[in-house]
């Protein structure tokens, strides 16, 4: 809403709230407009209905007791006996038709008056009538009675003037009830038309407001687009920084490993030969049979010694010198067989029967990860065996060094955020590679780099295979 009311002034959040408050509201009132017709649309049927039922329950019942009344007629006149089985239907039918007309009628309705007047005169007549054909029966012609043949003209008569004027006001109530239909139907179709219309109106004014919001929406969205291309450029700059620059403090420090080792190796190196050269020299010329005096001599020696084999040891920690003589393969069987020996595993290497000329910062970068995952294994495995594998093809150089120890939990994989991980991570990447640890639910853990062949060979066999 603050958004709209920022683009649409004051009025900006009733702008937007009142067009669909207005037509849930008209929706609701055109529901109870709907309900309220369709309320009179029904009663103005059922009052048709209910006129037509009275009216042809009338016919039903003036025809019964007309046709009764035709029928002893016609058998007082002939004497025939064919009128009497007429007669005997129509006089049973009169009452059950009676009584389906007063059930049209009701007891609470205004015309029920009528039909009990007209149930009083049908009794009446019917009496009549059966009484003038029993005497006719038993005396024939002579008991004929003018006066009840009168009164049943009589209750006749006005059986037929009730009917007539009890269809006439059926009549009536017909024709109302028709008009109040076709008036509802009618306004039915108008509140209709009318609330299609505003309905109409409505979502118009919803859509346009919707097309708006969307044309909104999708000017913010390309400018979250282009900030987050602007962001994901200024990450990758960042990144592609940090990762020069780590490549670069690695090589520094590879580079400062090299000078230290080299000094240590030349300089102390020298020292300690001199100094075991000039013990030996003192020993010749300073002959002594105090065994105090051998014991010295003795533990100089020893200490020279250990601190010539000190000195190899972290020469070739620095920079093995293996790797500057004898060349990659060859400083990886040493450092993986040296482990295994220190610690007890039983090992497997696999290396390819020749060996191309390596360049120098691709050899360290291969001889610090393995050194790293050994080192891995070592501290956290809890490994009885481990395997290193080398191959080569046209374009690759894949490394491969495994172990069968406990391996590394599954929500932990991609957790993980040793700096040894990461520094191995970091290396395969700078040559341009691709760096996987996996660790099955059976155990162990396997880590691959896998590097172009390209970025590994020195400056001569990387142009021919560039080429």
């Amino acid at each position: 809403m603050r958004i709209f009311g920022e683009e649409l002034g004051d009025l900006g959040r009733w702008y937007i709230a009142l067009p669909p408050i207005l037509l849930v509201g008209f929706l609701v009132g055109l529901f109870f407009l709907a309900s309220a017709g369709q309320s009179r649309l029904e009663a103005a049927n059922e009052r048709v209905h209910r006129s037509q039922s009275r009216q042809q329950a009338l016919s039903e019942y003036l025809a019964d007791i007309t046709g009764a009344e035709t029928a002893q007629r016609g058998y007082l006149l002939t004497g025939e006996n064919t009128y009497l089985g007429p007669y005997t239907q129509a006089a049973a039918a009169t009452i059950p038709a009676l009584g389906r007309l007063q059930e049209t009628y009701g007891e609470g309705e205004a015309n029920a008056g009528h039909t009990n007047e007209l149930r009083t005169l049908t009794n009446s007549k019917l009496d009549e009538l059966d009484a003038t054909l029993l005497a006719f029966n038993k005396r024939g012609i002579e008991s004929f009675d003018a006066k009840r043949i009168d009164a049943g003209k009589r209750a006749m008569d006005e059986i037929q003037k009730l009917v007539a004027t009890m269809r006439s006001e059926e009549t009536a109530e017909l024709t109302a009830a028709t008009l109040g239909w076709r008036e509802d139907l009618f306004l039915s179709r108008w509140f209709t038309a009318a609330g299609a219309a505003l309905n109409i109106g409505l979502v118009l004014l919803a859509m346009r407001l919707v097309y708006g919001d969307m044309r909104r929406r999708a000017r913010q969205a390309i400018d979250l687009r282009d900030q987050k291309h602007e962001l994901e450029r200024q990450v990758a700059e960042r990144t592609r920084e940090l990762t020069a620059l780590s490549t670069h403090l690695q090589e520094v420090s590879e580079q400062e490993k090299a000078a230290l080792s080299r000094e240590l190796h030349d300089e102390l190196g020298g020292l300690l030969v001199a100094a075991r050269m000039d013990l030996s020299w003192l020993e010749q010329r300073l002959p002594t049979s105090d065994p105090a005096i051998e014991q010295r001599f003795k533990r100089i020696h020893e200490c020279l010694s250990a601190g010539v084999d000190l000195k190899r040891r972290v020469v070739e920690e620095l920079r093995p010198t293996l790797l500057d003589n004898m060349g990659l393969f060859a400083a990886l069987r040493w450092q993986f067989k040296e482990t295994c020996r220190r610690s007890g595993l039983q090992c497997t290497e696999t290396f390819p029967d020749d060996e191309p000329p390596f360049d120098p910062n691709a050899a360290i970068g291969i001889f610090r990860i393995c050194q790293e995952a050994l080192t891995n294994i070592l501290k956290h495995a809890g490994a009885s065996k481990a395997q290193l594998t080398v191959e080569m093809d046209e374009s690759s150089f894949t490394l491969r060094i495994s172990d069968d120890g406990k391996g590394i939990p599954a929500e932990r994989l991609k957790a993980i955020a040793a700096h040894g991980l990461a520094s191995m991570r970091h290396r395969v990447a700078a040559l341009g590679g691709v760096w996987h640890l996996s660790s099955p639910p059976s155990g162990g853990t396997t880590v691959t780099a896998v590097i172009p062949l390209a970025r590994m060979l020195a400056g001569p066999l990387r142009s021919e295979i560039a080429v």
